[in-house]
């Protein structure tokens, strides 16, 4: 690993890379493995698999306990988790989102046939803009998607006097979320519920998973049911259903990196806080903030490319790429511009302005447990070799 970079150093000019190992942005957290490998043990002393076994049962207790609210209704994906959630409080027609999210957040809604319908961001936070809200609402529109974008609250109070105002139901994907506060509470008690993501990329993750929570007793129970095919009890199925059922593999996972979350929560801060004071001051970028008043995860290092930068966004992709430094062109170039959307709504760029221009701007640059404060210097160390040259 290089210690100080000079132009002269960058592999796009013929010298080797940074670093010799790719880093990635999303790289797996993992905590204690023997713990994982006890309850590896237990399950199979257990013979207990799936089917809301009881490490699940354990899983879904302390993550409603960690987010403050009574339900979690565990789910062998986010994108599942979505789908029974929007299925559970009857949307159609058409859901108002953000373009500015991953394609998951669309595709949950137009997998069951319902239009996604794109609204504008605010372009300083990234989250969806009320006023962009009210002017997408037809009579067709029976739902709000917001999205806690990089872990950080969407317009809460907002969005839900739009709703209410409306009549309309609100959910929240707060897959960037876990373990996140907006105005002093946390995550997980606004709108009618809310999705969590557990993928393997997510900073806290389950392998695999996700999981709705809710402070509504009977939208719990239905989605409880929903997931496992509608059984209630033996060989009594009420309620159209499908296999939505987290495994216990996944929840031991889950449990141990619970125990760890704290350690890797507090990596990430001083990750990111390391990236703040290594490119301060520097010309055409700027490093997404984080309130210091809420709680934060802070698993995504957001840089944007300002357009009097003396280069572009794509340029500094393919620079960083050089150097084994795999940074993202998060959520390039917005779900209005892939399909099927692209072909439904050609158009749909004139509305969203803010959408392409963040899309646009945006590097996601690599953090987390694997990387040191050495590490990110040197990533830093890049950055300023290529504004500077």
């Amino acid at each position: 690993m290089k210690q100080i970079l000079k132009p002269q150093d960058l592999a796009i000019r013929g010298a080797p890379p940074a670093f010799e190992e790719p880093l990635h942005v999303g790289r797996p957290n993992i905590g204690d493995r023997e713990a994982f490998i006890k309850h590896v043990d237990t399950i199979f002393d257990n013979r207990w698999l799936s089917n809301n076994g009881p490490m699940v049962q354990e899983f879904e207790q302390r993550v409603a306990n960690y987010h403050g609210v009574k339900h979690c209704v565990a789910m062998c994906n986010g994108t599942v988790a979505l789908e029974i959630a929007i299925r559970a409080l009857g949307l159609a027609g058409e859901v108002i989102i953000p373009s500015y999210t991953f394609i998951a957040t669309a595709h949950a809604l137009s997998w069951q046939a319902i239009t996604p319908v794109f609204a504008d961001i605010d372009p300083v936070t990234h989250n969806l803009d009320p006023v962009a809200v009210r002017a997408m609402i037809t009579p067709r529109t029976t739902g709000i998607i917001g999205v806690h974008l990089w872990g950080r609250g969407a317009p809460v109070d907002e969005l839900q006097s739009i709703a209410d105002e409306h009549g309309l139901k609100l959910m929240f994907d707060a897959a960037h979320a876990f373990g996140c506060s907006y105005r002093g509470r946390m995550i997980g008690n606004f709108g009618a519920c809310e999705v969590l993501s557990f993928h393997a990329t997510k900073f806290f993750n389950t392998f695999e998973g996700g999981a709705v929570v809710t402070n509504n007793d009977e939208l719990a129970e239905t989605m409880r049911l929903m997931r496992n095919f509608g059984f209630s009890g033996f060989d009594n199925v009420v309620h159209p259903g499908t296999n939505g059922k987290m495994i216990e593999v996944a929840a031991a996972m889950g449990l141990v990196n619970l125990d760890a979350i704290d350690n890797v929560v507090a990596a990430n801060r001083l990750n990111h806080q390391t990236y703040q004071n290594a490119l301060s001051g520097l010309p055409g970028i700027s490093l997404l903030s984080f309130a210091a008043d809420e709680r934060n995860n802070y698993q995504y290092v957001v840089m944007q490319v300002d357009e009097d930068c003396p280069i572009s966004r794509d340029e500094f992709i393919e620079a960083l790429h050089a150097e084994n430094i795999r940074a993202r062109k998060y959520f390039w170039p917005g779900c209005h511009n892939m399909r099927p959307y692209r072909d439904w709504y050609p158009h749909a760029g004139l509305l969203l302005p803010n959408t392409q221009r963040v899309a646009n701007s945006v590097i996601v640059l690599p953090t987390g447990t694997t990387m040191t404060g050495e590490m990110v210097n040197v990533v830093a160390s890049v950055i300023r070799v290529l504004i500077k040259n």
